[in-house]
């Protein structure tokens, strides 16, 4: 009973999941269930057909007998009594139940002696007596509700053909025991079939099972989780064994090669950021105080600025990711009134980019925040909110309290994000349109920043967008118990 409950209970798992015809373990199941079924209906075929040719040999062996005889008891009889007489009374005298005989002249017009129900529980009908004249086989006939096995043989007497004897012989019974047992033996091939087929299922699950956990682990593992990361295996295969040891190595090789690109990076950045920063000094002062550059001069200069000043802030932002990964990133955490740091940016923003920036305040809440942080983090949101979209759209932000927790949302109607980008905009140095984010001064790691930010207060970010109709990015912050 509990093997069934388990049986059932992974059917219903199967059924539940989703059921990918392309993956290993269903192309197991169905090769070695396809198999089972194959060895299994071989079996009860061949044991159906020799039951049926055991039934059919025994029976005839005895019909045979009796042909054997008759002729001799028909020279005897034939000898003491009149032809028809005789042969009457041979078959009276061979009849026994179930076996119906009976004998026609040479040219089968007539029927010349045959048995009767007292000697034998049925007789011969026309339909009977016309099937018995074609060229028989050893097999089992079917006459209604009878099933049959019918002889014909010569019958002579004196040296003369008399005519030819019919004998069919009742197996009902016997058939009708064998079609139970055949169909018997089909409901437990059906049953050991579906129980192989889930057995098989199970042992295929369980040994795929190390596979799967290494697909989610290496669907799940981050960056930060490299150097913790072990697959752990303790009843596997040694061939799957092997490979997760192959696995575990990998992981430690990337984690290695993770924290060597970290430190260079940081090293770099840092080593780069001071001689670029004094060159860019050096440019915006040569712009500011001299009167007689020529309007070439004056455009290489302002070029050669602008890319300084770009790069500096490019490895600024390297540095902050830096700092972030080595856990080098300092949270001073405190309570801040929402409303007040987003009126503050809103205002900011205005001033800057003469844009329009709507604040709505549906419910005041305090957040436990970094306000600097969150000041970057809102300021990095409303750059991009300005740069992609027009300059007629209004920027809006919405304070809001939900389940103790504080919502940001800072909203545009710009050119919005394509649906199979929207996963990716969190990731270092990606960029949905590399012309237009170049020509709007972005590297890709302003949102890398914003979210590695984030989740350093306790919060989380999304981004819910459509193209051509704007984003709404929204930020879930811890906050106190109560709203104020």
């Amino acid at each position: 009973m509990q093997l069934i409950h388990r049986l059932w209970g992974a059917i219903r798992h199967v059924k539940q999941r989703h059921f990918d015809s392309s993956s290993l373990q269903f192309r197991l199941t169905v090769e070695i269930a396809l198999l089972s079924i194959l060895g299994l209906s071989s079996v009860a075929v061949w044991t159906s057909w020799k039951m049926q040719q055991l039934l059919i040999t025994t029976h005839t062996q005895s019909v045979e007998y009796i042909a054997t005889r008759f002729p001799r008891d028909v020279e005897l009889y034939s000898e003491m009594l009149p032809l028809e007489a005789g042969l009457q009374k041979t078959i009276n005298n061979v009849s026994v139940p179930g076996l119906a005989i009976w004998v026609k002249s040479t040219d089968g017009k007539k029927v010349l002696a045959e048995s009767t129900e007292t000697h034998s529980s049925f007789r011969a009908t026309d339909e009977l007596m016309s099937i018995a004249e074609m060229p028989l086989k050893p097999q089992v006939y079917q006459m209604g509700s009878r099933y049959l096995i019918l002889y014909q043989g010569p019958v002579t007497a004196k040296g003369r053909l008399l005519g030819k004897v019919y004998m069919a012989q009742d197996v009902t019974a016997a058939q009708r025991q064998l079609i139970s047992a055949v169909q018997g033996l089909a409901a437990v091939c059906t049953l050991a079939t579906i129980f192989t087929m889930v057995a098989i299922a199970l042992r295929i699950r369980r040994s795929l099972q190390p596979l799967q956990d290494m697909s989610h682990m290496a669907g799940a593992i981050s960056a930060d989780d490299l150097s913790k990361a072990k697959l752990q295996l303790r009843s596997a295969p040694s061939e799957v064994k092997a490979l997760a040891q192959t696995f575990n190595m990998m992981l430690s090789r990337l984690s290695e090669a993770w924290e060597q690109q970290r430190q260079f990076v940081s090293n770099v950045s840092h080593e780069l950021r001071t001689p670029l920063t004094v060159v860019l000094g050096y440019l915006q002062s040569i712009l500011r105080r001299s009167t007689n550059l020529n309007a070439y001069q004056k455009e290489a200069l302002e070029t050669a600025a602008a890319e300084a000043d770009r790069t500096v802030r490019l490895l600024q932002d390297l540095l902050d990711l830096a700092r972030a990964d080595s856990s080098y990133t300092h949270y001073h955490l405190e309570p801040v009134i929402l409303a007040d740091v987003v009126a503050e940016l809103a205002d900011m923003t205005e001033k800057f980019s003469d844009r329009l920036i709507r604040v709505e305040i549906r419910e005041p809440v305090l957040a436990i925040v970094d306000r600097d942080r969150l000041k970057q983090v809102l300021i990095n949101l409303i750059d991009n909110a300005v740069k992609y979209s027009d300059f007629d759209q209004p920027i809006e932000l919405i304070v809001d309290h939900a389940q103790q927790q504080a919502i940001v949302q800072v909203c545009d109607q710009g050119v919005g994000i394509p649906l199979q980008d929207q996963s990716r905009i969190f990731e270092r140095f990606y960029r949905v349109d590399e012309a237009r984010a170049r020509s709007a001064g972005g590297h890709g790691l302003g949102l890398a920043i914003v979210k590695t930010l984030v989740e350093g207060m306790g919060g989380s970010i999304t981004v819910r967008s459509k193209l051509d109709e704007g984003s709404v990015f929204t930020l879930v912050l811890p906050t106190q118990a109560k709203p104020l």
